[in-house]
């Protein structure tokens, strides 16, 4: 009588690799199931940090095993840091936590500033919808439609905090370009700068260009606003001077390069010292989501581009920015601060 051990062996053994990877997601899927997984955002409702944040929280619990629930939250305080802070030093580990990360804190590590207390390379870097380009606006009524303009007479400009983007990307003109941005600092978030410009309390602001698209497309339509600058990434539909290719020489440009590294990051997404797995498991289902039919729908509906940068890529140029040589960092640091 022939034996079939062999064939009952080799389908065995099919019959395990075939399942492998559904094993493999099983605990990741009963770990999440039920569960909430935890979206905080650093700044203040109806900019574009809150915006995208919000729109990946609504299409990704689909794509994380075990579809758990997962919710927004604004946790706003010193340009984002308290909510950084929060998820890196007290948040639960265990991959229930996502950062919306100011894409400017790895450079702020990088030139030592106070107030920082996590470091960037430990954070696990989840994903952005895309780079960015950012830009400094001016109001139709105040005539100041140049660099040349602001080089002439101060201009009102407004920020969240020092250390946040909003500050330092008009103090860095003011340094290296001779600009006379008067910077004033205590809004919430980038919605209640623009109310500030509509009101007169302010003559000027930074923001990037696919947030104008997104939240003021009406504004841009209508010529209310004027950029007069941009930095990272050449936006081929801006026609507004680049911050880099005004730098007056090689050393200004490096430090111009850090100080506005965080346009390679958009607006980036991280988790804490989580368990590997359940990184990997949040990076594919941020990948997955980049591919949602549903998400890209609301994502063209919202007029953001869609260029995703995924976390793996991330942690590699948040590492390069902590790498910059020290005597740049210590320069930065000024502007930083």
């Amino acid at each position: 009588m022939k034996s079939n051990l062999p064939a009952l062996s080799l389908g065995l053994l099919l019959a395990t690799l075939t399942a492998a990877p559904s094993a493999l997601a099983e605990p990741i899927a009963d770990f999440y199931r039920g569960k909430t997984v935890n979206v905080l955002i650093g700044v203040g409702v109806g900019g574009e940090y809150d915006i995208q944040a919000r729109l990946v929280a609504r299409h990704i619990g689909k794509h994380i095993p075990g579809n758990p629930t997962v919710v927004s939250q604004n946790m706003t305080g010193a340009g984002g840091l308290r909510m950084t802070n929060y998820l890196y030093g007290v948040a639960a580990k265990d991959g229930t936590y996502i950062g919306m990360i100011a894409n400017a804190f790895p450079a702020l590590q990088t030139a030592g500033i106070q107030g920082v207390q996590f470091d960037a390379a430990k954070l696990q870097w989840i994903g952005t919808i895309a780079p960015v380009v950012e830009t400094i606006a001016t109001w139709h009524s105040t005539g100041v439609k140049s660099i040349e303009d602001v080089r002439k007479r101060e201009t009102v400009i407004g920020a969240s905090a020092r250390g946040a983007i909003t500050f330092f990307y008009p103090a860095l003109m003011n340094e290296l370009l001779g600009t006379k941005f008067k910077i004033v600092t205590g809004y919430t978030g980038g919605n209640q700068i623009n109310l500030a410009m509509e009101r007169g309390e302010v003559e000027a602001r930074n923001n990037t260009w696919s947030s104008w698209k997104a939240t003021k497309a009406a504004w841009l339509k209508d010529k209310l606003i004027t950029v007069i600058a941009q930095a990272g990434p050449k936006a081929p539909d801006l026609d507004a001077p680049s911050v880099e290719g005004m730098a007056r020489n090689p050393e200004d440009r490096q430090l111009i390069e850090l100080v506005m590294s965080g346009t390679q990051l958009g607006r980036p997404l991280a988790t804490n010292a989580a368990p590997p797995e359940r990184v990997a498991a949040l990076r594919a289902a941020f990948a997955a989501t980049m591919k949602d039919p549903e998400f890209l729908a609301e994502a063209q509906k919202l007029n953001f581009e869609v260029d995703p940068v995924q976390g793996e890529a991330m942690q590699r140029i948040v590492e390069k920015v902590l790498a910059t040589p020290k005597l740049v960092a210590a320069r930065a640091k000024g502007l930083l601060e």
